[in-house]
């Protein structure tokens, strides 16, 4: 799966508010990424916040999508399944979510590839991230690539793993013990656009705090 990402700064817009204590700012970067997946299953995630009601399949996958293409979401009870085809109207389930942090496997019918444009606004602020006990489909809040815990602040601990899958050579394994010098082989780096299985020892939260003007 191939990424590429534009940041529009064009599109930074500044409000302000005084306060008794301090001037206040919000900051809006707007931007795009075009996620290129292969055909097969690709681990796939919404890099960008397209908006309340916007962030559903119908939305965020375009209507020249191939007959076939189809969404499996992984939730508490298994995969929901959501296929797209235009001779019966669209999406099995067209207000399905794919908000930034989840993450979904999508099945490119055929051999081509198939590209997706995301587009939205850089989610800022304090971001928080549920990761279950066990097994779930996650990504960074952020469209940002780069180590998962050095760079992207993943809360990484003893017993956790991460799966990445590629369509053409399956899955890569990361496992993490301390007491074993840390990631075993090395430690991944998603890229923007991709999720990835986390196997978590024990629940708890994948905390990030993130402005584009720091």
């Amino acid at each position: 799966m191939r990424t590429k990402t534009l940041l529009l700064t064009a599109a930074l817009g500044l409000a302000g508010a005084a306060t008794t204590m301090a001037q206040v700012y919000s900051v809006n970067a707007v931007g795009y990424v075009n996620v290129t997946m292969k055909g097969g299953f690709n681990m796939v995630a919404n890099p960008l916040d397209a908006g309340a009601g916007n962030n559903t399949v119908s939305k965020l996958f375009p209507a020249n999508s191939p007959a076939g293409l189809t969404v499996y979401k992984f939730g508490a009870t298994g995969f929901d399944i959501n296929t797209y085809d235009p001779d019966l109207g669209g999406w099995t389930d067209p207000n399905a979510t794919l908000t930034p942090g989840e993450g979904a496997f999508v099945l490119v019918p055929g051999t081509g590839t198939f590209t997706v444009t995301f587009v939205g606004e850089v989610m800022q602020g304090h971001l928080v991230t549920d990761l279950p006990q066990g097994f779930s489909i996650r990504s960074s809040k952020v469209p940002q690539s780069g180590p998962l815990a050095g760079t992207l602040g993943f809360p990484i601990a003893a017993g956790d793993t991460i799966y990445r899958y590629d369509a053409s050579s399956g899955y890569s394994i990361y496992a993490f013990d301390p007491d074993l010098g840390g990631w075993a082989p090395e430690e991944p780096s998603p890229a923007v656009g991709e999720a990835f299985w986390v196997a978590a020892l024990n629940a708890k939260q994948w905390v990030r705090d993130f402005n584009v003007n720091q």
